[in-house]
């Protein structure tokens, strides 16, 4: 179904900031990443746990191919994300609608989010089930994102 809109309200200074990140992210998986940055080593999982070298070989052969996807999809993101005037400064707190149409973009938007989120935990320390101090505010933005991935995925849903 490539007809299908979702319509994602934030504040413009949600927007902004989601922004930020997204071009942070694709600054991050883009033309040279670091092979030997956690984050992105999170982003392109072994293969095969039990077999160093097997796991190597295809990280070898699949990994350009992999971030190369995951910056196209922050492309996307940050495209309708473009589209809001972010200069109204005085109206921070004002809602704006950011228009996602089609599903292709729905699953970049889900994936980008998905993958924004995994850089975080991974700056931050969150393993797989590992439980953090939500009083914390280095956590907010990892939350937030939790936040907003869920309405998507709940619009994708139904």
């Amino acid at each position: 179904m490539t007809d299908r809109l979702v319509i994602l309200t934030l504040t413009r200074i949600e927007a902004t900031h989601l922004l930020d990140l997204v071009t942070q992210f694709a600054e991050l998986v883009g033309e040279d990443p670091q092979h030997d940055d956690p984050a992105v080593e999170r982003l392109t999982p072994p293969a095969y746990t039990d077999d160093p070298d097997a796991a190597r070989e295809f990280q070898q052969v699949t990994r350009g191919e992999l971030l190369g996807r995951r910056a196209h999809d922050a492309a996307i993101v940050q495209q309708d994300l473009q589209r809001i005037d972010h200069a109204e400064l005085d109206e921070a707190l004002s809602p704006v609608d950011v228009s996602i149409e089609g599903e292709e973009k729905l699953e970049a938007w889900l994936r980008t989010l998905a993958a924004v989120r995994l850089v975080l935990a991974s700056r931050l320390g969150i393993d797989a089930g590992a439980e953090h101090d939500d009083a914390d505010p280095r956590f907010g933005l990892y939350e937030w994102l939790g936040y907003r991935l869920e309405g998507l995925i709940e619009a994708a849903e139904s």
